[in-house]
């Protein structure tokens, strides 16, 4: 734990959790919104759910070594990390089944991992064979 090798930036730390813990609310927006999605539209489209339990793990909190605080700092970041990961797979498998047609490559521009199977940027013909085919 970073603060406790330097307490000097203790003060730093508790200006910034109202900031980090303020995230709360939209992150559990966040979670209700996605989780509706997932269920009302995947359905029908034909893809198969996105497993909640894959993502998200808390046995952090079983360690004995960490303080109560700690605990709960560990459960927070299990919950948000968790969460994005969650939802960011949700929105590649959207996209899968509307435009899985990779972005232009452009320097400093890191590619999600799922457009590995997608269609190169500007394959027209790849697009037509594999998208307007009867």
């Amino acid at each position: 734990m970073e603060y406790k090798r330097h307490p000097e930036r203790l003060v730093n730390h508790f200006l910034a959790g109202p900031f980090i813990y303020g995230l709360i609310v939209p992150l559990v927006i966040l979670d209700i919104s996605t989780e509706i999605y997932q269920r009302i539209c995947f359905p029908l489209y034909g893809i198969p759910y996105v497993p909640r339990k894959q993502y998200f793990r808390f046995d952090r909190a079983r360690l004995t070594y960490l303080t109560w605080w700690e605990k709960i700092n560990c459960q927070y970041c299990s919950y948000a990390n968790g969460l994005l990961l969650y939802a960011s797979v949700i929105a590649g498998e959207t996209e899968a089944y509307w435009c899985s047609i990779r972005n232009k490559k452009l320097r400093n521009y890191v590619e999600p991992q799922h457009h590995g199977a997608f269609l190169r940027y500007g394959d027209e013909k790849e697009f037509r064979r594999r998208y307007l085919q009867k």
